[in-house]
């Protein structure tokens, strides 16, 4: 359905408020912006003529050469527009040169305020080219993401036609910007007084837009009578909020850092700042990223009359003392609960205290920065920079720097070539360093700084004068030479900085380092400042691969991508994970590094942020496309092929209930949908004071409406409900009167007095149903009212008291009176709506219903399987207009209509045919816009509608469903889950009373039978499919999930072979026996043991077969099938089998001829000589044989060994021993000696979705306990996964530090798989004789019991 028609609260309803106010005034904001400007507004690099000049860039325009080229075609010429005032850009439009082979391919867009200090401009992320022309006369348009504020537009050409040369004509589309702007030049401010004073305010909001080249100062304060202040500062690039508590208090205790958000955000180009305040929680948003913090207690009233921008100093008749720093920068926009403090300061209102130099304009200095963005990059300049007058003896560097990189080279050049030598300053380990080198002396090295990658700027220096020579960083000297002598003077007479030319330039340098990667401004040689500006026209020195006018440095650790509390730290090229600590690892620390219990939930997450970065990526052009992606339920899931998860479900499609991340539970019967509450634990009561009985309520992770939807399409919904008392009664006092009661059902839901296992109505629990209640006269065990535990649990199975809403209990505050109540998830299975269907035998045959009613829009999903080659699957009519779904063909399906217009038609065709008795997916939608058919995974197909036309679709007769009305062209075959938008259709109701047709579609198994793998077999059921794995050595909904285990050196697992235990529950599938002559034998092994016993067989004449490792770490097969002669060997030519890896083992025999072959190498056959029946089989025996006797001394020896190490999915025949042990140890005839662990030998499930938890059952009903029950025992993480994961899908930054908080949580709880046994252990209050299990998805410390 549509995710934007999903209410939700705080700063994500603002957010996407502005969002659609912004889209629905995105065409308002669309005028051509250069047509009309006059030629003086355009600027270039150069121009190839006067009629190529850039004036004539103009869009659609033929005038001089029909637009700007330059005089060479390289990626150093640009094309600059001066819209003449800040305006607001949405759109960008290039034309080549009319007339010409002259056009751009790719191209960078940069913007600015000034004509300096540019800022490129990204579409998405680090995305900075647009694609361009492919001819001279097209014109391709790109839409900005986000529209941006600026003045100027600079482009410059990345490729252009190769057979041609750089043309270009341009338009930019948006609108005029006006703005409240403030300048603060660190020493003024203004301050604003409230009048009348407001009252203590839960909901603050405070927005503006700034922009600043000093990393740190205050920007706002705002003070109240309480003494309590909220300030916004920078520190080090970054936006802090600060809350104070007292006047002027700067004590730790008094000082507290709430949050901190953006980075380098002192680049002097503007950052939106928006704070919102709601009640206890507070949302800070710095341009596109947003925190979400709780406020500590005392700080969440705020009562503010008085406010300081620009600083913090018009505070101190307060008694604030101590400072930040001023803000020196400038302001825009400063809003407090809406009201504009800088237009109030402009027009002097007598609430606005002025102080110091406060314009009304951006004032803003001009440093021009360059940008060394790789290893090739280089700026070449001559000694004498600035003429007159000459410079001194010796040479002074100074310059600043930001970069993420510890190493690389800021400036070299030659001594004088008298002496010869070099002079290398450069970063290493973060810090500055210089080296002079000249022949026959020893190289001289001084060192200043530390921790210069920090991405701040830094200042360095170079001053070698009269035998002196030192360094110095950020205004503090290192390392200096002292006086050396006058042969040691660095002098030079031309500077390298950043890196040298290529070879072949001419110039003599030499670069032993890395090349500098960042940003360099205010360059000055010998005192003289040097204008990257005249560099940049070839006016002096020269460059490469240099961005003259941009610092573009990016913070690529903001937001932190480091999952599980890992560290940040980057280069200027990529980021890198510090995951020391964690128990996680990988490139962002995703993965558990220990052996764990399998979920889905690390996937999931995975999967979820992938969508959610391809949605915000694709979400302004195709919203719509958004509205059907997610299934209507976990069966619907199941038959896609997954398996248990968490999954989006979307119970009613394009209807006005939003999807939710629910956890599916798909076992080997039944399909379960999980939906978890705010506390599904074991939840201790105590006495209290006072007589109030305890209450508790439920919040469930799904909305009203959607648990509504999933309790109302289910075949069967339960949910626990589990009390355990001592000295405390349930139901009934002495005197007849209710104690406790619990609601549920719709809303607030309705009061019930039954409990689990009961009937509605009854006042019983379970035990007084069943007649086992410890007092026969009472109908529940705790209303005996013992001093010993007691239980009462059960399911509450009648969907309309679900889900529980509330719990009262009364019987809790008497002395001595203790309990602990339980209420489990809401657990529903059977989906009606996938499995409603109709079959329709005869072409004449329908179903009908009440008109369809999608006059403006209409969207209609169903599934289909036949054997014709047409026929109508919908049809509606009306006076004129009709709706029709129909198989055209073979291969083809249509949607046809008309509104009014005329008859339209879309259609897909499947390249495939459609009459393959299979299962295929229809989805079509029409509305005002245009239409559009899905047919299974193929690409949609889509007919835009008519500009100007009718566009209600007007019906009056019935739907018609299988048919038409004059009943030609029917449809034979099966129809089901037909939603037509969003509501299911109930074809099986109708079907039972229409002749012709019938409810219900038989051969699922057609369809979905390939799901079930590994030789499991699909079993048909009433409206569902299963498989059954019996026949297969794995197990899980879809026989895809391994059976492993891991074995010691004396484990032995002994399955006996008689044809009774072969037609078992795990052995064969009902087919005879398996020939004497023949046998197939499969496992997975992992082992650093040799020799060893992998597999024995024996049979009751002496007969056996063998699979062992020898000494040499290779396979042999020993087949004795002769009892009176020696075994054959058979020797796999395959090394390196004990080397602790996975191996996969399969042999197959056929009389004499034995195949054999190990993972992916070659078959090798081999052919027996002694004997090829193999009868009277007794014994299979994995790991250690006890009973070796009759074998010989060499086999007995080995017997005797056993196997060390991990073995999965053994299957012998149709046997599977090992899931015999592992899963089905009462009913198999199997015995095991010595550990055996259920774990993961290392291979991964046949299906990538597989991970089924471990789930347990609870205990029965109506006995006494002796302990007590277990509390807090599993914890269900649903409610906040759903809750992170749904705010995540509409803003991904908030997703993605809402996950890491998430997992951080889960640090260091990788659960183990290997867990030889579970040993609870008593609590001190609670016992665990009564604990209840939990049927919770993956919860945080689930554990697995084994033999």
């Amino acid at each position: 359905m549509d995710l934007w028609s999903k209410k939700v609260p705080g700063i994500i309803a603002l957010t996407l408020s502005c969002w659609c106010a912004a889209m629905a005034g995105g065409d308002v904001c669309r005028s051509p912006l250069v047509s009309n400007l006059p030629p003086p507004s355009f600027r270039s690099s150069s121009q190839l003529s006067g009629s190529h000049g850039p004036g004539f860039a103009k869009l659609n325009r033929r005038e001089g050469a029909g637009g700007w080229s330059p005089r060479s075609s390289d990626r150093y010429q640009w094309l600059e527009v001066d819209l003449g005032g800040r305006t607001q850009i949405t759109a960008v439009a290039t034309q080549g040169r009319y007339g010409s082979s002259d056009w751009l391919t790719a191209y960078l867009l940069m913007f600015s305020d000034t004509g300096h200090n540019w800022k490129q401009h990204r579409q998405e992320d680090n995305i900075g080219a647009f694609a361009g022309n492919s001819n001279a006369d097209s014109v391709v348009q790109h839409k900005l993401r986000h529209p941006v504020i600026a003045r100027y537009v600079r482009l410059f050409p990345l490729d252009w036609n190769p057979h041609g040369r750089i043309g270009l004509r341009l338009e930019t589309y948006g609108c005029p910007y006006d703005s409240d702007v403030v300048s603060f030049d660190g020493h003024s401010s203004f301050l604003y007084r409230w009048s009348p004073r407001p009252r203590q305010a839960t909901r603050t909001s405070i927005s503006l837009k700034f922009k600043t080249l000093r990393n740190s100062g205050t920007l706002l304060r705002a003070e109240g009578r309480s003494e309590h202040s909220l300030t916004l500062e920078l520190e080090k690039g970054k936006l802090l909020v600060v809350l104070r508590k007292g006047a002027g208090s700067s004590s730790p205790d008094g000082r507290h850092r709430l949050v901190s958000l953006g980075s380098l955000l002192d680049d002097q180009h503007w950052h939106r700042v928006a704070v919102e305040h709601h009640g206890d929680h507070l949302n800070l948003t710095v341009d596109g990223s947003t925190a979400w913090v709780q406020i500590p207690p005392g700080f969440t009233l705020w009562d503010h009359d008085q406010m300081s921008v620009g600083g913090d100093r018009g505070l101190a008749a307060r008694g604030a003392v101590g400072s930040d720093g001023n803000f020196c920068g400038c302001l825009e926009n400063v809003r407090y609960n809406g009201v504009n403090l800088v237009d109030l300061a402009r027009q002097s209102d007598q609430r606005v205290t002025v102080k110091g130099n406060v314009t009304f304009s951006c004032v803003e200095p001009v440093f021009v920065a360059m940008t060394f963005t790789g290893p090739q990059s280089f700026l070449r300049l001559p000694r004498a920079t600035g003429g007159p007058p000459p410079a001194p003896p010796g040479v002074a560097v100074a310059l600043q720097f930001r970069t993420w990189n510890r190493a690389g080279l800021l400036l070299t050049f030659d001594l004088p070539s008298g002496g010869g030598g070099a002079v290398w300053l450069y970063l290493s380990k973060a810090a500055l360093r210089l080296r002079v080198h000249k022949p026959g002396r020893a190289p001289l090295e001084l060192s200043a700084g530390s921790a210069l990658n920090d991405g701040q700027w830094h200042s360095a220096a170079l001053v070698s004068r009269r035998g002196h020579l030192s360094v110095a960083v950020d205004g503090d000297e290192g390392s200096a030479a002292g006086r050396a002598s006058p042969s040691f003077d660095v002098t030079a007479a031309q500077l390298f900085f950043g890196g040298c030319p290529a070879e072949g330039s001419g110039h003599e340098c030499s670069n032993p380092f890395d090349a500098f990667q960042g940003c360099v401004r205010l360059l000055t040689v010998d005192d003289q400042r040097v204008d990257p500006i005249e560099v940049q026209r070839r006016l002096i020195g020269s460059y490469g691969h240099l961005q003259i006018d941009v610092c573009g440095i990016i913070d690529r650790c903001s937001p932190n991508h480091c999952e599980h509390g890992g560290g940040c730290s980057q280069s200027w090229t990529t980021f890198h994970c510090n995951c020391s600590g964690s128990s996680y690892g990988g490139a962002t620390c995703h993965t558990c590094q220990r052996v764990g219990l399998r979920s889905n939930l690390f996937a999931a997450i995975i999967i979820i942020i992938i969508i959610i970065i391809i949605i915000v990526i694709i979400v302004v052009v195709v919203v719509w496309m958004l509205r059907t992606i997610y299934e209507q339920s976990c069966e619907a899931y199941k038959h896609r092929g997954n398996t248990s998860g968490y999954y989006y479900i979307d119970v009613d499609g394009s209807g006005p209930i939003g999807p939710q991340l629910i956890y599916c539970d798909m076992t080997e019967d039944e399909t379960w949908t999980v939906i978890q509450h705010n506390n599904t634990e074991l939840t201790r009561v105590r006495p209290s004071a006072g007589r109030a009985p305890h209450a508790a309520r439920f919040a469930y992770a799904s909305g009203d409406g959607q648990l509504a939807a999933v309790i109302g399409q289910s075949e069967h919904c339960e949910q626990e409900l589990t009390y355990r008392c001592r000295r405390s009664r349930l139901l009934h006092a002495p005197d007849g009167s209710a104690l406790s009661w619990w609601a549920g059902g719709p809303g607030e839901g309705r009061r019930q007095t039954h409990w689990g296992g009961a009937a509605p109505g009854s006042r019983q629990c379970a035990c007084g149903r069943q007649g086992s209640c410890v007092e026969p006269h009472h109908g529940c065990n705790c209303d005996a009212d013992r001093t010993e535990w007691a239980n009462d649990s059960g399911l509450l199975t009648h969907k309309e008291t679900l889900p529980v809403r509330s719990l009262v209990l009364g019987d809790v505050q008497r002395p001595g009176s203790e309990g602990a109540y339980r209420v489990g998830p809401l657990r529903c299975h059977g989906d009606k709506s996938v499995w409603n269907a109709a079959f329709f035998d005869q072409e004449t045959s329908y179903l009908h219903f009440p008109t369809f009613h999608g006059e403006l829009s209409a969207d209609i999903s169903f599934l289909f399987k036949t054997t014709s080659s047409s026929g109508v699957f919908l049809e509606n009519l009306g006076i004129k207009d009709f709706i029709r779904i129909e198989l055209s063909s073979p291969t083809e399906v249509l949607f046809s209509f008309d509104v009014g217009n005329g008859p339209l038609a879309v259609g897909v065709s499947a390249g495939f045919p459609l009459d393959d008795g299979r299962w295929h997916r229809v989805r079509a939608e029409r509305n005002v816009k245009e239409a559009s058919l899905r047919l299974d995974g193929l690409p949609a197909a889509t007919q835009d509608a008519p500009a100007d036309g009718h566009v209600h679709l007007q019906l009056n007769s019935q739907l018609f469903i299988g048919g038409t009305a004059s009943r030609q062209r029917g449809f034979r075959g099966c129809i089901r889950a037909l939603r037509l938008n969003g509501a299911t259709v109930d074809l099986e109701a109708r079907a039972r009373i229409t002749p012709g047709v019938e409810a219900g579609c038989p051969g699922h198994c057609s369809s979905y039978g390939p799901l079930c793998q590994n030789r499991g077999r699909c079993v048909e059921g009433t409206g569902r499919f299963s498989c059954d794995c019996g026949p297969s050595a794995y197990t899980g909904a879809f026989c895809d999930r391994e059976v492993s285990a891991t074995l010691k050196s004396g484990t032995s697992v002994s399955y006996a072979l008689d044809q009774r235990a072969a037609n078992g529950p795990n052995g064969s599938d009902g087919a005879p026996p398996s020939s004497p002559g023949a046998e197939n034998i499969s496992l997975s092994f992992r082992t650093n043991q040799s020799p060893a016993l992998l597999l024995y067989v024996a049979s009751h004449r002496g007969e056996y077969l063998a699979l062992l490792l020898n000494k040499h770490d290779k396979l042999e097969v020993r087949y004795r099938l002769d009892g009176s002669k020696s075994a054959e060997t058979l020797h796999s030519k395959v090394r390196n089998l004990a080397n602790g890896h996975l191996h996969t083992v399969t042999i197959s025999r056929l009389a004499d001829a034995v195949s054999l072959q190990i993972d992916q190498n070659s078959k090798e056959d081999f052919n027996l000589t002694t004997g090829v029946e193999f009868s009277g089989i007794r014994l299979l025996v994995l790991g250690r044989v006890h009973d070796s006797g009759a074998l010989d001394p060499e086999m007995a020896r080995l017997a005797s060994l056993g196997f060390a190490g991990c073995l999965s999915a053994v299957l012998f025949n149709s046997v599977s021993p090992l899931k015999a042990a592992l899963l089905h140890p009462d009913t198999s005839p199997v015995t095991v000696t010595g550990p055996l662990v259920q774990s993961i030998c290392g291979s991964t499930s046949t299906n990538p979705h597989a991970a089924e938890p471990t789930h347990h059952q609870s205990g029965q009903s109506g006995s006494v306990e002796a302990g007590r029950p277990v509390v807090n025992a599993v914890r269900g993480d649903s409610a906040l996964i759903g809750g992170l994961i749904t705010l995540a899908i509409f803003v991904t930054a908030s997703a993605l530090a809402a996950t890491a908080r998430f997992l951080h949580r889960r640090q260091g709880t990788c659960p183990g798989r290997d867990i030889k046994t579970v040993k609870p252990e008593d609590g001190p209050e609670l016992p665990l004789g009564g604990q209840t299990c939990s049927h919770n998805g993956p919860s945080e410390n689930q554990k697995e019991y084994f033999i």
